[in-house]
């Protein structure tokens, strides 16, 4: 059952809904000043992942189980997908795809397999639900 695994990795990614252990963050590669305005900018980075998840976790009460669940997964790959952008030791990679702060956190999830499928399953849910009805 697919269901089943996004579920456990959403679990395994969490710890006690603290979030996921996030990996320390390498100290970046750049001159003085690309290192300087790099860590500038992935703290804003870092506080965007963290506003995504308080957005997704403020809905989360008002969904029933199976979207709680769903929410779940989605946070986990919120998480991993931090984990990755924060690994990046190149202050260029900073400078030259996240000084600009638009959708790329959005982008990363929606663009995402295990998202896509979740939204897939939700489609055939409703579009089931509204035929019952």
């Amino acid at each position: 059952m697919e269901k089943a695994w996004l579920a456990e990795d959403a679990m395994e990614a969490r710890e006690d809904e603290g979030g996921a252990v996030l990996p320390a963050e390498k100290p970046l590669v750049g001159t003085v000043n690309q290192v300087a305005w790099a860590e500038q900018i992935r703290a804003r980075v870092s506080a965007e992942f963290d506003r995504v998840v308080k957005a997704l976790e403020s809905r989360e009460t008002s969904q029933t189980e199976q979207h709680q669940a769903e929410t779940r997964v989605l946070i986990a790959i919120l998480e991993e997908k931090r984990a990755q952008v924060m690994a990046e030791d190149q202050a260029g990679y900073f400078i030259h795809d996240w000084q600009e702060l638009r959708d790329q956190v959005r982008r990363m999830i929606t663009q995402d397999p295990r998202y896509l499928a979740i939204k897939a399953h939700r489609e055939t849910d409703s579009t089931r639900q509204f035929r019952n009805h």
